[in-house]
């Protein structure tokens, strides 16, 4: 572990260092990004820094070569995002110690994270073990047909009165109270949340997003409630670009985004390390509320 966690490592012939994420500037993160073909923009960078903590690995000329972030939610569980390392640094086998400093952070929390198909080798070394996937769907949006609202249903914008019920809604879906998070969302995203007798059952956000805006989180109990939330981000949004990630497979959800023009773009894979990060499906009289998009890939 202790070369998992030193201060500084040799790539090439270049001493590398560990910083922290609040010391460098957007546009060189936004530069990293962008050499593994992120869409993060200097805003979403921001955005991530003002919820988490994070490193990164900078050689003894100030170039960024890799970084990784960790989002704290309580005692007992963090998700981990954010973790870029530079072909450079790649090709040196730094992505370990690169982690070790970050899981050293984050010592005696439960782990979830979205690993893309070049870091999966990496987390699974690391003892992660695989839960689920992610399907990014992405593309120019088209305007989905009408539907008619779900029996019962009042479908309405988010108002500033309504973060206690959203984040209870979250709270049950999630596994664990985002609330802080979701206040930030809110200050940045247009809201829909569906009621029945007063009481929301389901909601979605949507904000502005690397090549154009992404809608998540969408929580509901129901396909029908899902797509009743996030139909009106996609008809906002048709002919611009438009990003869900979903772990929906199939069924009514999955349908309604190929009709909408997200098509998969890419999968990722859901992973945790201490314990089960998704909640598991109970027997409950009533259908559980869940998450049918991620807020992003690094948050859950």
């Amino acid at each position: 572990m202790s070369e998992l966690i030193s201060e500084s490592r040799f790539v090439d012939s270049f001493e590398t260092h560990i910083a922290g994420i609040d010391s460098v500037a957007l546009d060189q993160l936004h530069a990293l990004s962008m050499t593994v073909a992120w869409p993060h923009r200097g805003e979403d960078w921001q955005f991530l820094r003002e919820f988490g903590q994070g490193i990164v690995a900078i050689d003894e000329i100030g170039r960024i070569l890799g970084s990784a972030m960790w989002f704290p939610y309580d005692a007992q569980f963090a998700t981990v995002g954010m973790v870029i390392t530079s072909p450079r640094l790649q090709a040196n086998g730094a992505g370990q110690w690169l982690m070790g400093h970050a899981l050293n952070q984050v010592a005696g929390r439960n782990l979830g994270l979205n690993a893309t198909r070049a870091a999966r080798r990496l987390y699974r070394s690391l003892n992660f073990v695989r839960e689920a996937l992610v399907f990014q769907c992405q593309g120019e949006a088209i305007l989905p047909p009408d539907v008619a609202p779900p029996s019962g249903a009042v479908i309405r914008a988010v108002e500033a009165g309504d973060l206690e019920a959203i984040a209870e809604l979250d709270c049950v879906a999630f596994g664990t109270d985002r609330k802080l998070l979701l206040a930030r969302l809110l200050a940045n995203s247009k809201g829909i949340v569906l009621s029945r007798a007063g009481r929301i059952e389901a909601f979605s956000l949507c904000r502005r997003f690397g090549r154009g805006h992404v809608i998540g989180p969408v929580v509901a109990r129901s396909d029908a409630d899902a797509i009743a939330v996030a139909r009106p981000h996609a008809a906002e949004h048709a002919g611009a670009f438009l990003r869900l990630d979903t772990r929906e497979q199939g069924g009514a959800f999955s349908d309604f985004l190929s009709r909408c023009g997200l098509p998969v773009y890419d999968i990722v894979t859901t992973m945790s390390l201490g314990g089960p990060w998704l909640p598991v499906a109970g027997r409950a009289v009533a259908p559980e509320p869940k998450t049918y998009a991620l807020v992003s890939q690094a948050l859950g």
